[in-house]
């Protein structure tokens, strides 16, 4: 996807079980992110980051969901040891990934592997893209913290 693309109507399964649809946050902007795998040390960062700043991205009209390859007991266990309280989707089949575009070749350790892009998407009140921040510049432990200084500019 790219800037100007509408995201998927039906996004997925949430770690409670919950299907999560754009529509839902019609009127709202999302910052909707994908991240490699649960528990590890820079997708923990990058979402405690995110859940320590998600009042002031809340009064600038931003929720936040995340989404991995993980299954949905593990995306609902990395929610509860970490106080998580936004939807993480287990997109296990890579459809929202891929259609995202945050699911491809990548190079991991030195080797090339497919898997997921670190990706993260701000999306408008109508679900339309307006900016895509890549791995190469997103800063897991102070993300939410650039996402806010974006928004400042």
């Amino acid at each position: 996807m790219n800037v100007g693309d509408k995201i998927p109507e039906i996004l997925g399964t949430d770690q409670n079980g919950k299907e999560i649809k754009a529509s839902d946050y019609r009127g709202k902007k999302i910052v909707l992110y994908s991240y490699p795998k649960a528990n590890t040390s820079g997708c923990t960062a990058e979402a405690c980051s995110l859940q320590a700043h998600k009042a002031e991205l809340a009064a600038m009209g931003y929720a936040i969901i995340g989404v991995s390859k993980d299954k949905q007991d593990a995306q609902a266990k990395f929610a509860e040891k970490y106080g998580l309280e936004f939807p993480l989707i287990a997109d296990t089949s890579t459809e929202l990934l891929q259609s995202l575009g945050c699911w491809g070749e990548k190079f991991a350790c030195g080797h090339k592997t497919i898997g997921i892009i670190r990706t993260t998407y701000l999306v408008n009140e109508e679900g339309v893209i307006e900016r895509i921040m890549g791995p190469k510049e997103i800063k897991t432990k102070i993300h939410a913290e650039q996402i806010l200084g974006l928004m400042n500019q």
